[in-house]
């Protein structure tokens, strides 16, 4: 495997922007999950990686070899398509053996390592199998197996779960980061999914507009993200706009003032509040920080989620449900509340990063 490194990688399609300016490297056995919404540019950079579109400028390269203007068959990637991109007529054998056959191997050395390729993602079983016969999870599967069977140097992921159901997107992801681990991967994936990127990535890069807005581990982003974008973007947050009043507070645009201790480094424009809604303390009756009204009410199995108004704001809350007659079983809709939370948690960011 390479490592994987991108210098001021750009990609214009007319006055538009694709990608601009990406550096980024991906060490060798490292898996790295480019995050953001549609449009924001990372299925453009995946396939700038992998040689299908040429960039505007910058460079792409494999260690210290500069593959920028390779084609796509010289540059040795292996890539998993969130279709699955399998040849209908052919048996997952053969699929698994496409790429093999193109490199002209002969057919005893083939067999061997498509033998071992299917080994590897389990289905041995299921060789003869035509696509149609296979369900989704293991059609799934045939595309990894095809792609590892080459011995790619970078291997490259794009949205390869959103053909899955909710369950079994949850196991071959775990699969998935497995085998990559344990074979030591370098690894470019694409996700819009947080929860995919949060469990699979070594490092998250958050993009939007063409532009990465942080790059960091799960944890990193999650924990302190550097501004309103990807604290929403990479999981659950209440964010509400403002101005820091002292040390200790926060006050909303609505007038409310939140407590918060403002860490040493946080910027000195940030005019956003985010909180996560799984730090917050929510009690019955009015005695703490913060007062509020119940708005509604969800239950989600393990945690329940709790949409608490408070002034003209609004504050979602997530604990674990509470067993039947605690005291939060016994909350309904318009029950004033109090939120507390520890004053370290919240983060004060810019709504949009400079």
């Amino acid at each position: 495997m390479a490592q994987l490194t991108l210098e001021k990688l750009t990609k214009r399609f007319g006055s538009s922007i694709g990608v601009e300016g990406l550096d980024l490297a991906v060490n060798e056995g490292e898996l790295v999950a480019l995050l953001g919404p549609s449009g924001c540019g990372k299925t453009t950079t995946l396939r700038m990686v992998a040689g299908f579109l040429p960039p505007t400028s910058g460079r792409v390269l494999f260690d210290r070899e500069d593959v920028t203007q390779l084609p796509a068959y010289k540059r040795a990637t292996g890539m998993v398509f969130q279709s699955y991109a399998l040849f209908p007529h052919m048996s997952a054998a053969e699929n698994v053996g496409f790429g093999l056959e193109m490199r002209g191997l002969n057919a005893a050395a083939r067999k061997t390592k498509v033998e071992d390729a299917l080994k590897l993602v389990r289905l041995s079983h299921l060789a003869d199998r035509l696509p149609r016969q296979l369900s989704g999870g293991q059609q799934q599967r045939v595309a990894l197996a095809r792609a590892l069977v080459i011995n790619p140097r970078i291997f490259l992921l794009d949205e390869p779960l959103s053909n899955l159901d909710a369950k079994l997107r949850a196991e071959v992801r775990l699969e998935i980061r497995a085998l990559q681990q344990r074979l030591g991967l370098t690894t470019l994936m694409v996700t819009h999914d947080r929860e995919e990127a949060l469990t699979m990535a070594d490092r998250l890069v958050v993009m939007e507009g063409g532009r990465v807005r942080q790059i960091g581990s799960p944890q990193q982003l999650y924990d302190s993200p550097m501004d309103a974008f990807v604290a929403d973007f990479v999981g659950r947050c209440n964010i509400l706009t403002g101005r820091r009043e002292n040390e200790g507070a926060f006050r909303t645009s609505g007038g409310l003032l939140l407590p918060v201790d403002v860490a040493s480094g946080e910027r000195d424009d940030a005019d956003a509040f985010a909180l996560r809604p799984e730090r917050i303390v929510l009690e019955t009756g009015a005695a703490g920080d913060v007062q509020g009204r119940v708005q509604a009410i969800t239950y989600m199995g393990a945690q329940t989620e709790y949409v608490v108004a408070i002034g003209d704001e609004t504050l979602v809350a997530i604990r674990s449900t509470p067993d039947a007659g605690e005291p939060l079983a016994l909350l309904k809709p318009d029950d004033p509340v109090s939120l507390q939370w520890d004053r370290k948690v919240p983060r004060l960011v810019p709504q949009t990063s400079s």
